[in-house]
């Protein structure tokens, strides 16, 4: 695992924690020579994660749409920023880009983007691992509704249980190498299926 792509919002949510969770973080993957792909926004969490990665002596990969950069919103800063024109095009270059995946806290952007990687894991269309950094308990929620989903049938046990999920960014990082180390093992099937 060398890249991960992070989705996170272009607000930095109420007081300090989610910005200083985003901080450590980005100090994390520069300390552990992790590549951060991102949405490649200089505002709320997008920022301070890139700007931690860079402060710390990493590499950060923007991809943003020619209508945020219109809107001033661009990380001008980075170690790559690439645009192009629309959402789907964003998060195609992203997975195309990252060994694996960190929803943090975010809004509907967020979701929509982790929401499409997991789907592409469960079609088989990528083999990369998916974790929710839980800062706060924020995604709590949201995993009752997945495990709501299974119970009732429309969600597998597996493509669940292949989510990785942890409150702490140095522990998060360590389960998503493990996942990532086992995913590219030969003979070993991600999904667990």
């Amino acid at each position: 695992m060398n890249s991960i792509g992070v989705f996170c919002g272009a607000n930095q949510g109420k007081g300090e924690l989610y910005m200083q969770a985003a901080a450590a973080l980005g100090a994390l993957m520069a300390e552990q020579h992790l590549t951060l792909v991102f949405g490649g926004g200089k505002v709320g969490l997008m920022g301070t994660i890139a700007d931690a990665v860079l402060a710390g002596g990493g590499t950060a990969i923007g991809v943003i749409p020619q209508s945020l950069i219109d809107r001033e919103v661009a990380h001008m800063g980075l170690s790559e920023q690439h645009v192009v024109q629309t959402m789907h095009e964003r998060k195609a270059l992203m997975a195309a880009r990252s060994d694996a995946f960190i929803a943090m806290p975010g809004g509907f952007g967020t979701l929509d983007e982790i929401n499409e990687i997991i789907t592409w894991n469960q079609l088989g269309i990528i083999r990369k691992p998916v974790a929710f950094y839980n800062v706060n308990g924020y995604y709590n929620r949201f995993l009752e509704m997945i495990d709501h989903s299974v119970s009732e049938g429309f969600i597998k046990p597996a493509y669940r249980d292949s989510l990785i999920v942890a409150e702490d960014a140095a522990l998060l990082l360590q389960k998503l190498r493990a996942s990532a180390d086992a995913a590219s093992a030969p003979g070993v099937d991600f999904k667990r299926i």
